[in-house]
């Protein structure tokens, strides 16, 4: 069997090859790097210093992430000029790569380096800060997030029954009094428990294994003096550096308690580097070991055959309706040899002249419906490319990059769309049409986005997106989606209005009095159920990946489950379509958007279950937060799910009623 990080590879030389001609074509990101020992002859051709950059902090117990400077550490000098560039999707999810202080050169193993050395007094008020905050981080369970050579440096513990587990990122330090999880982390790093204390985890060891033997895309090898790095683990131990230096067993602990007035206290970084040959991990295949402890490929392949079953019993529903009961309606209604053959119209047949009535609030229903096709495509484009693996963890901030480019550049459709259909349902106010589209709901997701950046400001978080990178979303919303936006209103408008097969009464019908089965509000709540059923499962792992530190790549797995989607929102949908309109109730157009669309409100409700039991967040601001990004997903997901729904019961409804003979 081939790794998922071998197939992801293969596929895009592959595709470099078919289009560009080239077979060392790799993505940013993803190419290979050689590395070599300074005294080696390979030394010119290939790197010898190995850079480590540190990431931001994160903690599933808050939704608040920090730099790693916002915490007294030891820092880089000159870090402004090696920075590395971030894209626009690392800055909004609030991404910071810095450089680190520590120096690490190629097979060259370190016992004990010294980082710095940070002294702490009780008369300074600036030291008792940086040391409060020392304490939060650690209280918190704020975990490291470094890199080396794209890799994440991962930390490997032993879980039951033997099994290791290896994931991106270690704590900062562990606390032993009120949390059973940080004591837990102190039991694993084998230190002394003393109550109400803190463990500062000061020293890292680096394990460093490469691969020096034959590669699989040149044929040669380099030797004993140069390599690709496959992977990097860390160690991170509580030392008390007073004694025996870095093999000292005393841990670093820091009491719970603020420091005296005549108190000090010293805390030194240290850390070791130990290199690994190990030639049976090529270099493509380097990622399996840390997505494999996040990989749950049974549970994914239950939730494809749970959807599966789903969308089988859907299917079957409709192929029923139409295969049976609509061919004898149609069949019967089309039978007009003879006077006694003409039987009275009933059940859908009746509202022929008015289930095209333009419905009520057009302008808004139209608006809905271009944002979220709009958000459709923009789904479908961005699944393809990732299962393709242009979008793969090693490629940082890719993923939301390329959602917000392709958004931005679909907004020709939501402006067609919006255009045309708001012109069928009788509409002349082109104008505030086109406005409402390009500004109405982009607008409501950004006023969202803006208020809780503004709590990120507050906290002094990394999270926060600067002021130049709003001004950049601001500029492609106004310069370059909002005239793409006008431009397919303007094709749209031009368009004829959509023809109809029945013509519409002047005099609306009278609606008779409906079983608590086909009301709208008990349709619109059942119509929900199915489409949620097939998606929970994914949902559960998208949102481990969004709050809960761990990396989501299983794309083919969410692709094939975004179809069960479409597929089960179009065929609910329809069948509640099918029962309103034999209970002669002719308006659907919103209740065909709502039923699909009420998904959402399912989704809502996960997720205030996922917070409740999943996560440990306590303070107000990580509480607004999470449910202000669960407002954005809920109502972009509303949007998609619920047009949808529309589109299809619209189809449904036009083939149904151009087939029968109306007088």
């Amino acid at each position: 069997m081939y790794s998922p990080a071998f197939l992801i590879l293969w596929k895009i030389k592959v595709l470099s090859c078919l289009v560009i001609g080239i077979s060392g074509f790799y993505l940013p990101g993803l190419a290979p790097v050689n590395y070599c020992k300074k005294s080696s002859q390979l030394a010119p051709t290939c790197k010898t210093d190995v850079e480590l950059f540190v990431n931001r902090l994160n903690t599933e117990e808050s939704i608040i992430p920090y730099e790693y400077h916002h915490f007294d550490f030891c820092v880089a000098e000159s870090e402004e000029n090696r920075s590395p560039s971030e894209n626009l999707g690392q800055v909004v999810f609030g991404e910071r790569i810095r450089p680190s202080p520590y120096k690490l050169h190629f097979m060259e193993d370190m016992p004990c380096e010294t980082v710095c050395v940070k002294n702490y007094t009780g008369k300074n008020p600036d030291d008792a800060k940086k040391l409060a905050l020392l304490k939060k981080g650690m209280m918190l369970n704020y975990q490291h997030h470094w890199i080396v050579d794209n890799m994440p440096v991962t930390w490997c513990y032993y879980i039951e029954y033997g099994g290791q587990c290896c994931i991106p990122g270690f704590p900062m330090g562990c606390f032993v009094g009120e949390y059973r999880r940080q004591e837990d982390i102190c039991n694993m790093n084998n230190i002394y428990r003393n109550a109400r204390t803190f463990y500062l985890f000061n020293h890292i060891e680096l394990v460093i294994t490469y691969h020096s033997g034959e590669h699989e895309d040149w044929g040669s090898a380099f030797g004993p003096n140069g390599g690709r790095i496959v992977s990097v683990k860390a160690t991170p131990k509580s030392i008390n550096h007073r004694s025996f230096g870095c093999v000292s067993k005393e841990p670093m602990a820091i009491k719970q308690a603020p420091l005296g007035p005549d108190e000090t206290l010293t805390i030194k970084y240290t850390y070791s580097v130990k290199y690994i040959n190990n030639n049976t991990v090529k270099w493509s295949s380097r990622w399996d070991y840390i997505l494999e402890s996040m990989s749950h490929t049974n549970i994914h392949w239950f939730s494809i055959l749970n959807s599966l079953v789903i969308v089988l019993f859907l299917s079957g529903m409709v192929a029923m309706i139409i295969l049976r009961t609509l061919h004898k309606d149609i069949a019967r209604y089309n039978q007009i040899d003879s006077g006694e053959d003409v039987q009275e119209e009933f059940g859908w047949k009746l509202v022929h002249g008015d289930v095209f009535r333009p419905p009520r609030k057009g302008m808004l229903l139209s608006v809905f419906l271009g944002s979220g096709l709009q958000i459709f495509f923009m789904t479908l484009v961005t699944l393809g490319f990732a299962c393709l693996g242009f979008l793969s963890p090693a490629n940082r901030g890719a993923l939301m990059t390329c959602a917000l480019v392709v958004y931005v550049c679909l907004g020709t459709i939501a402006g067609y769309t919006s255009a045309r259909m708001y012109k069928s349902f009788g509409g002349e106010k082109w104008k505030s049409n086109v406005l409402l589209t390009s500004m109405l709901c982009p607008g409501m997701v950004f006023s969202l986005f803006f208020v809780m950046n503004l709590i990120l400001w507050g906290n002094e978080s990394s999270a926060a997106v600067p002021f130049s990178t709003l001004i950049a979303l601001l500029s492609l919303w106004f310069l370059v989606s909002v005239p793409l936006t006008f431009i397919g209103s303007v094709f749209g408008f031009r368009k004829r209005p959509i023809e109809h097969p029945v013509r519409t009464n002047q005099i609306p019908r009278q609606i008779p009095d409906q079983s608590i089965y086909t009301q709208p509000l008990p349709g619109i709540i059942m119509g929900g159920v199915l489409p949620f059923g097939c998606i929970f499962i994914q949902l559960f792992f998208i949102l481990n990946s969004l709050w809960s530190n761990q990396m989501y790549y299983m794309f083919g797995f969410l692709f094939l489950v975004f179809l069960i989607l479409v597929i089960t929102c179009s065929e609910t949908t329809i069948l509640l379509c099918y029962f309103h309109l034999c209970a002669e109730d002719y308006h659907w157009w919103w209740r065909s958007f709502l039923t699909s669309g009420f998904t959402a409100m399912y989704l809502f409700v996960y997720c205030i279950h996922y917070f409740v039991t999943k996560l440990n967040i306590e303070d107000v601001a990580s509480t607004f937060l999470y449910f202000g990004y669960t407002l954005i997903m809920v109502f972009l997901f509303f949007l998609l799910t619920g047009t949808i729904g529309f589109f299809a019961c619209f189809w449904f409804v036009r083939k149904i009623y151009s087939v029968v003979k109306v007088d």
